[in-house]
């Protein structure tokens, strides 16, 4: 009975120090990030110090004395221009990630991520149909219409995919084969488009799947915020129903309660919706939501309720960091963020691989 106790105690005391350990690895992600934020905003023509963007943004707030070695011009651009593209990458990164979270835990997959459904070849069919008859060009509404016709593009691809599934049952299987099938459809589509439109058009196709946040404007910043604050409160709520599939699979949900076909909907939905909303105003930016839930789960472990916000984290300031290395790399000329997050993220990935290969070989 003692020797019982004693190790009731001992598991409790571990418990409450991995708790612990999750705690300050948050604080500290949050931390850098803000960091990491300052210093992309105050990063471009005119580099900034992070004090100097900080008071900047916060020149409404703050006395005019302490505001005034900085230019009305500087606060301008730091609020309108350099802000909006710091915010729109923290959304993306941390959206890309949650989704990718969520379709690794539902369909326990640890290769799946958000375009697995074949959403990101079916945003870039959208996009490019938009191009090819000059909807994109449209004075003040072109950019919304190739935002538009990416997201219900992508929505349709899911529609399609979920459509399929629910024939065969909502299986992990189908869902992730299904996606596989669509995801090649969807790319010979594209192919298509590009093969008959013009050197203009076929440029600004290319261009938009290299995913950018170039540009991005606050009213992007707000759908897109909209989209993933109405989506990660869901996937919170999910938690417990995550890591009952990642677990053990559907038999171990289904006998802990959980509506094995409803929660697999419902929870893919949301995180197609996530990622759906972010890739439409971004373009194709890849391989966040592989790599970094991955990143988050080898910090903090499998537990959704503290893995969903710190892989959020992790996907902002990794995509945050991609970013500024594509400002930086070949100065003046901007690097697309989808291309540098790959060549950020692959040696990470791989490292992980390798400090967890017996694990992964079990």
């Amino acid at each position: 009975m003692i020797e019982a106790t004693a190790v009731r105690a001992e598991l409790l005391a571990l418990l409450r120090r991995h708790r612990l350990r999750q705690r300050m690895l948050i604080f500290a992600g949050l931390a850098l990030l803000i960091l990491a934020a300052l210093a992309s905003t105050g990063l471009g023509v005119e580099t900034l110090p992070i004090g100097k963007t900080l008071r900047a943004l916060l020149a409404p707030l703050l006395p005019p004395e302490d505001v005034a070695d900085i230019t009305q011009t500087q606060i301008l651009v730091l609020q309108q221009l350099r802000l909006p593209r710091t915010v729109m990458a923290m959304i993306g990164g941390a959206g890309l990630s949650l989704a990718g979270v969520a379709m690794q835990g539902i369909t326990r997959n640890p290769l799946v991520s958000p375009y697995t459904l074949g959403i990101s070849p079916a945003a870039a069919f959208g996009a490019s149909l938009a191009i090819l008859f000059g909807l994109a060009n449209l004075p003040g509404t072109g950019p919304y219409w190739t935002v538009g016709a990416a997201f219900l593009s992508a929505i349709l691809c899911a529609g399609l995919v979920l459509g399929f599934s629910a024939l065969r049952g909502v299986s992990s299987i189908t869902l992730i084969l299904g996606g596989v099938g669509l995801t090649y459809l969807f790319g010979a589509a594209t192919a298509t488009v590009q093969f008959v439109a013009t050197e203009q058009q076929l440029a600004a196709i290319v261009h938009w799947t290299f995913g950018t946040i170039n540009g991005s404007t606050w009213q992007e910043v707000r759908i897109a915020g909209a989209i993933l604050l109405m989506g990660f409160p869901v996937l919170m709520g999910h938690a417990w129903a995550l890591n009952a599939f990642a677990a053990g699979g559907d038999e171990i949900a289904a006998s802990l309660g959980f509506a094995v076909a409803r929660t697999r909907i419902l929870v893919t939905m949301v995180a197609v919706l996530i990622a759906a909303g972010i890739v439409s105003f971004t373009g194709v930016i890849g391989f966040v939501g592989l790599v970094a839930p991955h990143i988050a789960r080898f910090l903090v472990g499998g537990d959704h309720r503290t893995l969903l916000p710190f892989s959020a984290i992790t996907g902002a300031l990794l995509l945050l960091v991609a970013d500024m290395i594509g400002r930086l790399a070949f100065a003046p000329v901007i690097i697309p963020v989808g291309i540098i997050v790959a060549y950020v993220g692959v040696p990470i990935f791989l490292h992980l691989l390798l400090a967890r290969r017996e694990e992964l070989s079990a």
